[in-house]
């Protein structure tokens, strides 16, 4: 295991609120992740920053073996080095097809105009194919994405980010709204994704943390308060006196 990015030092205030305070965070390739922690603890602002969505005051954000900077650059540019982020709202083409939507995110696309130039080559049908398989949408591939169920979108908006390559995934709250079979399907993609990159969930959900069974990373006010299995850090006394017992008791 390699490691893919270095979080260090990292502050940023917003009208006088630090959101992000002195964060260090680190997270190696492959990897699966889960960070928790209380409203307001800097979970999206760390994923703003990471995304280049928000500039940090202090700080640095290294990127893969060249260590490369990520502050400074647009959000577009972050996008092409292999960090891909899904929403807590699934963002897919309602009115394309399942294969649509999968051959629009495919890496050697760029934008729509670039599926209507293309003609489709065996290989890109091979990988939608291969994906589609992967997010458990095989059998849907000729349906309309505006049909498909919560859960299935959120999955096909996985599989969009999975056909960009990406070396680095952050997905927020993917459990929100869904029934419990989804849940354990979407456990399943996740874990499978992360066999060969780093994925780094945000999650409220302790159940759908615990079926994850991977290294826990708790947030407090903007830093990192306790690392660990989940086990380990829900029996630690701070994390229980600032999160497990004002609002999951």
């Amino acid at each position: 295991m390699s490691m893919l990015l270095e979080v260090s030092g990292v502050s940023v205030s917003f009208d006088g609120f630090r959101a992000i305070n002195n964060l260090s965070i680190n997270f190696a390739e492959p990897e699966l992740r889960a960070i928790i922690g209380p409203n307001g603890a800097g979970k999206t602002t760390f994923m703003d920053i990471v995304t280049g969505k928000t500039k940090p005051d202090e700080g640095t954000v290294i990127w893969g073996e060249r260590n490369i900077s990520l502050l400074g650059m647009s959000e577009s540019d972050i996008a092409m080095e292999g960090i891909g982020r899904k929403f807590q709202k699934p963002t897919v083409f309602e009115d394309q097809t399942v294969r649509q939507n999968l051959a629009m995110a495919l890496k050697n696309l760029r934008g729509p105009f670039a599926v209507l130039m293309h003609k489709k080559t065996a290989k890109n049908g091979v990988r939608i194919e291969e994906i589609a398989e992967e997010i458990g949408l095989l059998g849907s591939l000729t349906r309309v994405a505006g049909e498909l169920s919560h859960g299935q979108k959120q999955w096909l908006e996985i599989g969009m980010l999975l056909a960009q390559e990406p070396r680095l995934l952050l997905v927020d709250e993917p459990a929100a709204g869904m029934t419990v079979e989804e849940r354990e399907k979407t456990t399943d993609i996740l874990k499978r994704a992360a066999e060969t990159r780093a994925v780094v969930v945000v999650e409220h959900d302790m159940e759908f943390v615990r079926r994850l069974n991977c290294r826990v990373t708790v947030l407090h006010e903007g830093s990192v308060l306790a690392e660990g299995n989940l086990d380990h850090v829900t029996s630690n006394p701070r994390v229980i006196e600032v999160y497990l017992g004002r609002s999951h008791a």
